[in-house]
Formats: C-alpha cells, structure tokens, sequence
C-alpha cells in the first residue's frame, strides 16, 4: 500500500490483516516503487496525491517492469482522473471514502483475474503480431506501444475471439462497473487500436464493429466479414 496519509494507511493496514493480507507499507512514490520492485506483491494498492513522485509516475514505472494488479485509492473522484489513471496502466479505480466492503470486493475481483488467467499463443496476423504474456506489439515488423487499457480490451475480445462482444460488456470488463454507459469509451479505444494495428483504420480487417450489437475480433480473410464496419 503507497499512500502518505499515514492514519488512513495504519486503519487499512489493520482491515488488510484482518482479511489475512500480509501488507507492504510506503509512504513516498519513490518508496513504493522501491517496496514494490523488491517483495513482487500480488496486488498493489496506490495512492495518486504523494510528495515527490506522484501516483501515475510511480504507476509508469512498476508498469515498466510488472503487470502486478493496480488498484488506484484517491480522494480525486472525477471521471478524467478516473479515464487517465486506467489508461496509464491502472486495473481499478476507487474513490475516497470508500465502503470496506466495496474496496474487499475489487481486490478479491482483481486477484482472481490474475489467478485465472490462462497462459495464451501469440496472436499471429499477416499485419501484426500481439505477445500476450509479454505485452508485446510489433505491426509491419515494427514495435507498437499500446496502452494498459488497449491491452484490456484487446484481452476482452480476443477471449471471444471471432465472436461480438457488446459494448455493456467491454465497458464493464475494462473500464469497470461505473463505466457501463460511457459507449464512446470503447469506439474512442477501438478506433485508437486501428490506427495502431490495421493496415487501413478505415477498413479494418480484424478489429470489428457490428453495428448496434458491438465489437469483434477476428483472424479470418475479409471475404468472411457479414455486416461489419469500421464505425
């Protein structure tokens, strides 16, 4: 836990232990980094309001070298601080004061999703190619950097892959519950994906829109496509 508030850190640590957590604590960005990169915690729980190196350094730089789970605890509960923090490589976002049980409940979430997921192929294209475990992109032979929240969606649809995911349901898996009716988020992210990885954004052949049912991903020749466009 990477937080400076030391009473706010003291209360939870003890709400942590009683959970049976064994719990890392930090009080400085430097710190945390520091803590983070020497006992490889399962879950880390950041602060975004530090002294020195704040909360979205101290994220760039654990998730230069680990896809650990981030949960963000801040007390700046506005939708852009949520949106920047996800994009930077955050896997949640709560707000303070938070309920215990709320905060229990997305920890427990994130930890299964780590413990769930599966080892995954490298996604070979003739246009590009995804390094799932890695978090690696080339496209046209070249590296492509895609954010921690490209990754998600990527993930999300590529687990139904060929399939169409709608768009309640990515928003809910990648952006959270709170996030279920922001629909623009994932044609914004979409479109941001094209550009990276289509050879033509404009007539994609792999990322998928099925108009008014969602998103697809597919590895098939364009010849196979059945109503889907670039929107």
């Amino acid at each position: 836990m990477i937080d400076d508030e030391k009473p706010f850190q003291r209360a939870l640590g003890i709400t942590l232990k009683a959970w049976g957590y064994d719990t890392v604590l930090a009080h400085t960005g430097e710190e945390g980094v520091a803590r983070a990169s020497d006992c490889h915690p399962d879950l880390v729980l950041l602060d975004l309001g530090l002294p020195g190196m704040d909360g979205l350094a101290v994220l760039a730089a654990i998730r230069s070298w680990s896809q650990v789970p981030i949960l963000v605890l801040t007390a700046r509960n506005g939708g852009s601080d949520a949106a920047q923090v996800l994009d930077a490589g955050a896997d949640d976002f709560l707000g303070k004061p938070f309920a215990v049980d709320e905060l229990a409940a997305r920890m427990r979430a994130l930890l299964r999703r780590t413990a769930s997921r599966p080892e995954r192929a490298p996604v070979v294209t003739d246009d590009f190619t995804l390094d799932l475990a890695a978090r690696h992109a080339t496209a046209q032979g070249r590296p492509v950097h895609l954010t921690a929240t490209e990754w998600r969606l990527l993930d999300a649809l590529l687990e139904q892959e060929g399939s169409v995911v709608d768009q309640h349901d990515l928003l809910t898996r990648v952006w959270g519950v709170g996030y279920s009716d922001q629909r623009d988020y994932v044609r914004v992210f979409v479109g941001s994906l094209r550009h990276k990885l289509e050879p033509d954004p404009g007539c994609p052949r792999y990322l998928l829109t099925n108009r008014g049912l969602g998103y697809r991903f597919t590895r098939r020749p364009d010849s196979d496509r059945v109503g889907a466009g670039s929107s």
